[in-house]
């Protein structure tokens, strides 16, 4: 269905500013919500992608968990509804203040990443007369074919436990009093989009699984992380396949009997409900390019800059005949660019430029570089009960 924005509204408010759709929104997590009950899954929102109280409030609504990378995260996650008995807790740098908030409030397991995380869990929740219950995070070394930065699951990264780790974390766990094993974790990770890139996971996972049954350590849970990505070509196409993406699990996973399998979604679920809305501020005409030059930057998507992503532009009040651009934006960096040799429509002072698809790392990724003010945030259901066409 193709976004249709409220451009009259728009124009009478401050920009830059992040609007939600928040009836695109429902419509995905209906869909995961009905097709996760079908297959028996259980969903874990990856709050890193977008942690908008409302947007969270709709999530936990739905009866998903939380997966949280951070101990901010975890008191996010409690303040929006999501049962403690559903929330997982990952990172590699777990500070003890977190460790002992996730034990405070029994949250379903910490993720563990390293040996050393394990003994001070145990040493923590010795203290306070508990048992911690933690999955392993296990680095399957496999290779998601995405950008490095936002890559997981090979042997290079920090993340995860490697091979030569494997047998000491047993050794470990098995005398370990305050320390219940539950689970096996991976995450290989981000904008996935090679869905046989999940297949080759599931082989590993269940090489893996294997050896730790030799161990005699049987999971009572699978999780197999996040990374779905989305099209950044066309939000108002069809979202990511979720039928597809959990048939491959059902088809190449696997289990042991009774064994439940955990998923992590994040951008799959909220990137296209998000537009960063700004105006234009100056055209510089240039001798091989021109610029549109808007009051959004790198401050509040970074993405481009980091990444170096594509995110679709569209000039939304303007449909004159089209010339390229660079839109870039206002900071003192020269990678603060959102996108070269843009076609636009000719673009003029003014105007309202959307950048789509930033629901999931833009506003959650924002700063205050250049000691700028952070961007307002707008939804669907707000602009419509104050628009005064109404």
């Amino acid at each position: 269905m193709k976004t249709k924005f409220p451009i009259e509204r728009f124009q009478q408010l401050e920009t830059p500013f992040y609007y939600y759709d928040l009836n695109s929104l429902d419509r995905t997590l209906d869909e995961v919500a009905t097709l996760s009950a079908q297959y028996g899954y259980h969903i874990h929102y990856a709050l890193k992608a977008n942690a908008n109280i409302p947007i969270l409030n709709r999530i936990s609504a739905r009866g998903f968990g939380a997966d949280c990378v951070s101990g901010y995260e975890v008191r996010r996650a409690l303040e929006t509804g999501f049962s403690p008995a559903d929330i997982v807790f990952a990172g590699v740098g777990k500070a003890d203040w977190e460790i002992e908030l996730g034990l405070d409030h029994g949250i379903s397991c910490f993720n563990s990443e390293s040996v050393q995380e394990l003994e001070v869990i145990n040493e923590i929740a010795a203290r306070k007369g508990v048992k911690a219950r933690v999955a392993l995070r296990i680095n399957p070394n496999v290779d998601a074919h995405t950008h490095h930065y936002i890559t997981t699951g090979v042997e290079e990264n920090k993340f995860g436990i490697n091979p030569w780790d494997r047998e000491q974390v047993v050794r470990f766990l098995t005398t370990a009093r305050n320390i219940e094993f539950v689970g096996l974790h991976f995450h290989i990770g981000s904008q996935i989009t090679n869905y046989d890139v999940f297949k080759g996971l599931c082989i590993r996972i269940n090489e893996i699984q294997s050896w730790f049954a030799g161990q005699m350590m049987i999971a009572k849970s699978i999780n197999v992380g996040g990374g779905l990505g989305v099209n950044y070509s066309d939000p108002d196409g069809n979202g990511p396949d979720f039928k597809a993406y959990f048939e491959i699990f059902k088809h190449h996973l696997d289990l042991q009997p009774g064994q439940e399998v955990h998923f992590e979604p994040g951008r799959a679920l909220v990137a296209h409900s998000g537009s960063l809305i700004s105006r234009v501020l100056y055209i510089k005409e240039g001798l091989k390019t021109h610029f549109a030059i808007l009051d959004a930057g790198m401050t509040e998507l970074i993405r481009p800059a980091l990444y170096q992503a594509f995110h679709l532009i569209q000039n939304i009040t303007s449909s004159a005949d089209g010339k390229l651009y660079d839109v870039v934006g206002p900071i003192c960096e020269s990678s603060d660019c959102f996108g070269k040799a843009v076609y636009l429509p000719e673009t003029q002072r003014g105007d309202l430029i959307a950048i789509r698809s930033t629901g999931a790392y833009g506003e959650t990724m924002s700063s205050n570089y250049n000691l700028r003010e952070k961007a307002k945030t707008w939804y669907s259901d707000e602009i419509q009960s104050n628009d005064p066409s109404k």
